[in-house]
């Protein structure tokens, strides 16, 4: 067997209403002030209720910074760092998506070293320890409780990542109460964006080991049995819970068996044009499928039944095929958009996507195929 290491969260607590344990949890390591991280609909909608209720009952005090926008721009960012410094805040607690936990890992880098934010962009590149840190997804889709990943969009909205074992909270939280009345179109673009992290685990290039191998399965079944009763019946919370169990079994996975010219071609289409990233993901996922079968069809043969299970029995080819008619069939089926054009895209915009989407080495040379300017420029224009 081939050796590899394998990281992750410290620690995981799944269960109903848990996210009114944090204050408990950070207050038992002897911290007195949190900077709790999250977005205006996060606090409207009352999902951070349970969290503030046990700040209190724990005695800690609370800065709250509520201004997290979508794909985190680096300006937002060092704003927030330069106000939590001033609160004098010794750890960082979130509640919320994707992006309010990257930016919650950011916050809780940089209050703790003198390290700028631009030396930490890359794979291992980030100096010293961060501030304690509990996080609580709000959707079952990025998985970033549990990676040691944080994007970043720059000035040129261009997505950075910054990539290191330091940004591993000590805590994930998986409560199904926050997920809970997530509009079917978000439960959808977020269940695909972790089922995109567990296929693109298992068919990495570079780093796949036999525990991603395992958790990016059972994620995948998870999911798969799971997103159409989540999406339908949204009360659900056997099927919340399972979706977000599938999400952050899919995080562990890719965190330590690294995405690919998925996420490379879905983060230009946030990043110029704010598609939400599960979507995003969406939208490209069954043309990079197809670009990639000729390197990758025992492996989507192999997952394929686990989400479409009707597959299960028929050829190799016809169950890696059928993964991309699937994938091509679920976004509409569950109310997503299904096409680029329907986020304001056009072939006029093709060339940039394309030589954004090559800049993106770091997931690149994870790919099963090597993408090439002009194979991403085509996979676009068949996602119009």
């Amino acid at each position: 067997m081939d050796s590899f290491s394998f990281q992750t969260t410290r620690s995981v607590l799944a269960e109903i209403g848990a996210t009114a344990k944090i204050g408990a949890y950070l207050s038992g390591q002897g911290r007195r002030k949190v900077a709790f991280i999250a977005d205006e609909m996060i606090l409207k909608l009352g999902l951070a209720d349970a969290a503030f209720d046990g700040f209190r009952k724990a005695g800690l005090e609370v800065w709250t910074f509520a201004d997290v926008q979508p794909d985190p721009p680096e300006a937002m960012i060092l704003a927030a760092v330069e106000q939590a410094r001033a609160e004098s805040v010794d750890c960082v607690a979130s509640v919320g998506g994707g992006s309010s936990l990257d930016t919650a890992k950011l916050i809780a880098m940089l209050l703790n070293t003198d390290q700028p934010l631009g030396e930490m962009y890359g794979v291992n590149l980030v100096r010293g320890e961060r501030l304690p840190l509990v996080l609580a997804p709000t959707t079952a889709g990025t998985g970033s409780e549990v990676t040691p990943i944080s994007i970043v969009t720059t000035g040129t909205n261009e997505k950075k990542g910054v990539v290191a074992p330091q940004l591993l909270p000590d805590c994930a939280i998986l409560d199904a109460e926050l997920t809970v009345g997530l509009p079917a179109p978000v439960t959808a673009a977020t269940g695909i964006d972790a089922m995109v992290h567990a296929i693109e685990a298992f068919t990495s290039k570079r780093l796949k080991n036999v525990v991603s191998d395992c958790l990016a399965k059972q994620a995948l079944e998870l999911l798969g049995e799971n997103i159409r009763p989540a999406c339908f019946t949204p009360e659900n919370r056997d099927s919340r819970a399972k979706m977000l169990m599938g999400s952050m079994l899919a995080g562990m996975a890719f965190a330590n068996a690294p995405v690919a010219a998925v996420h490379a071609l879905a983060y230009p289409l946030g990043g110029h044009f704010h598609v939400p990233h599960g979507l995003s993901n969406a939208l490209v996922l069954p043309y990079v499928l197809e670009y990639n079968l000729p390197e990758a069809a025992a492996a989507y043969a192999e997952l394929a039944p686990l989400i479409f299970p009707e597959l299960a029995g028929k050829s190799e080819i016809a169950r890696a095929e059928g993964l991309i008619a699937g994938f091509l069939a679920l976004g509409p089926e569950l109310g997503m958009q299904s096409c680029l054009s329907e986020v304001g895209v056009n072939h006029n915009h093709l060339p940039m996507l394309a030589e954004d989407a090559m800049k993106q080495e770091r997931l690149l040379i994870n790919n099963p195929r090597e993408m090439t300017l002009e194979a991403a420029h085509a996979i676009y224009a068949k996602a119009l």
